[in-house]
């Protein structure tokens, strides 16, 4: 089997898809979703803090972490801060998602 030699440092969407990047990168499992609606209060590259009724949680973002294959792996901040969210939204993309859909390649 072939795959990849490691992630690409700037991945695409594809242009033609099959339907089915969005679950797949849902259930990949490398997406930071929203456990509970609030406002963000602010976003930095290590975390996304979030406040709701009368709690504020801050959500820990993964940073260069290694990965089993030995690259490396990391979540980018999706949301902005000030921004209103619902509970499930995509608050970060991982290594190979981009706007919450699967990414791997490159589109010519």
């Amino acid at each position: 089997m072939q795959r990849q030699a490691v992630p690409l440092s700037h991945s695409e969407k594809c242009i033609v898809g099959t339907g089915l990047e969005r679950q797949a990168a849902l259930d990949s499992g490398v997406l930071a979703i929203a456990e509970h609606e609030g406002k963000i209060l602010s976003t930095d590259t290590d975390k996304i803090v979030l406040s709701g009724n009368g709690y504020t949680l801050s959500i820990p973002l993964v940073m260069y972490q290694r990965s089993n294959k030995n690259t490396c792996m990391h979540q980018k901040a999706r949301i902005q801060q000030g921004k209103c969210i619902k509970k499930g939204q995509i608050l970060a993309d991982g290594a190979a998602t981009v706007g919450g859909e699967l990414a791997l390649g490159k589109n010519v």
